[in-house]
């Protein structure tokens, strides 16, 4: 297959539905070899918020610090190889192609064996547990699907370190109505003996992965983010000093970022404990250096224009606690594209009363709200301007068009539309 036959073959998959069981990845991977096998250590990552950036930190420290680091992540923003990257670069075009003409081989033969076809996510990351064992990568960043317990990636013996980060309402008809109940199937990634490290949040939530780790003899490290101090923010980035470390850097915006650092620093100090080499160089700059697109992304100056992935309730509380922090009291031109089966209503009523104005948009997605429903559902919550628009470009055309030089520009409430948004303003390349 070439490298569009490939891509038609991983992601015209058919649906099949609820997966709850991983045997059908166990015999894929079987057939090729087992190649998660071949790849000495593991940094695994699951959360429902902060997966991303956390594993962004983490293999920006790991290449600083010497070693050939791949990095999984999911979903990609322009292109689907960034999803697949080693030391930074994403995966060519042809060795794509290479090896998911090998997969395809293995998933007839699976099949053939009265298994069903695999899903898009477990052949993606079979493609990626191939290229990372064809690299030799010293050690791979490996962010989870979805849940923990049942997803693909779980099929690796017990990683150095496994980060579990904020824990939310997401994907709910599969992983559970409570918040306890989402962190059991997020706590599936904690294998016995191994080293954990989990975001500060509630109790309840923080005691279904201490009742994990006592009973798979596991160590837990919390990192409590009330003990990082913000000493500047801007949007350039932010300024931080955590427990004895002090004058830290990052240029990823946010303020939940400061959550999703102090996991990666805690992670970083178990590799050191465990022999990895890791100085505090290394950490700085790796912190400093971290990049992870579409993430209160900065796009532009004059008027400051902000992209954000943000696109459930709790993500969007945590945007606009952001907004607020780097631009206090003041109200912002929110454009918005939203999937019709996520709680979008949730959305509006935490960014409404930071809202000058909407406008709506439909997200590329055959699963978007049209962006007409959507300003008809904001209506109900805010009693601001809304303007439907036909398309993305359109919208940032009239917006951009109508904002003075000190308006604030942020987009919003989907990834799926940030491939378009980033192309319009130039940054269609990571």
């Amino acid at each position: 297959m070439n490298y569009d036959e490939s891509l038609h073959f991983i992601l015209d998959t058919p649906n099949p539905g609820a997966v709850w069981e991983r045997n059908v990845m166990e015999n894929l991977l079987a057939k090729l070899g087992d190649p998660q096998e071949k790849v000495p250590h593991y940094v695994h990552v699951a959360g429902t918020n902060g997966k991303g950036s956390a594993s962004a930190f983490m293999a920006s420290v790991l290449r600083k610090a010497g070693y050939r680091t791949g990095l999984y992540t999911s979903p990609f923003i322009q292109r689907f190889n960034e999803r697949i990257q080693v030391d930074g670069v994403q995966i060519p075009d042809d060795e794509l192609a290479e090896i998911t003409t090998e997969i395809a081989a293995a998933t007839d033969e699976i099949m053939a064996m009265g298994f069903r076809r695999p899903t898009i996510f477990e052949l993606i990351t079979a493609l990626g547990f191939m290229w990372f064992a064809r690299t030799e990568c010293d050690v791979v960043v490996l962010e989870v699907g979805m849940g923990g317990r049942l997803d693909a990636t779980n099929v690796i013996r017990t990683p150095d370190v496994a980060l579990i980060m904020n824990i939310g309402f997401d994907h709910m008809e599969f992983l559970g109505d409570t918040l306890e109940a989402i962190a059991g199937e997020k706590a599936g990634i904690i294998k016995p003996g191994g080293d954990v490290v989990v975001y500060g949040q509630s109790e309840n939530v923080e005691k279904v992965f201490e009742d994990t780790c006592r009973e798979r003899g596991c160590r837990m490290f919390l990192a409590d983010s009330s003990l990082a101090k913000i000493t500047s923010v801007g949007v350039e980035g932010t300024r931080f000093d955590y427990k004895q470390r002090e004058d830290l850097f990052i240029s990823l915006l946010g303020k939940y970022q400061i959550g999703n650092v102090t996991v990666a620093i805690e992670a970083c100090d178990v590799l050191r404990d465990k022999g990895f080499h890791i100085t505090e160089e290394n950490l700085r700059d790796g912190l400093r250096d971290a990049y992870w697109p579409g993430r209160m992304e900065l796009l532009r100056k004059d008027p400051v224009v902000i992209v954000d992935g943000a696109h459930n309730p709790q993500g969007v509380e945590a945007l606009c606690e952001s907004l607020e922090q780097l631009f206090p009291g003041e109200k912002f031109t929110f454009v918005l594209g939203v999937l019709a089966d996520k709680d979008y209503s949730g959305d509006i009523a935490i960014a409404a009363p930071f809202a000058k104005s909407f406008y709506t948009v439909t997200p590329p997605s055959y699963r978007a709200l049209s962006g007409e429903a959507l300003a008809d559902e904001i209506r109900k919550h805010a009693d601001v301007p809304v303007t439907a628009c036909a398309d993305i470009p359109g919208a940032l055309d009239t917006v951009l068009a109508e904002a003075a030089p000190d308006d604030r520009i942020v987009i919003f409430g989907s990834l799926y539309q940030e491939c378009v948004v980033r192309a319009y303003f130039g940054r269609d390349t990571f």
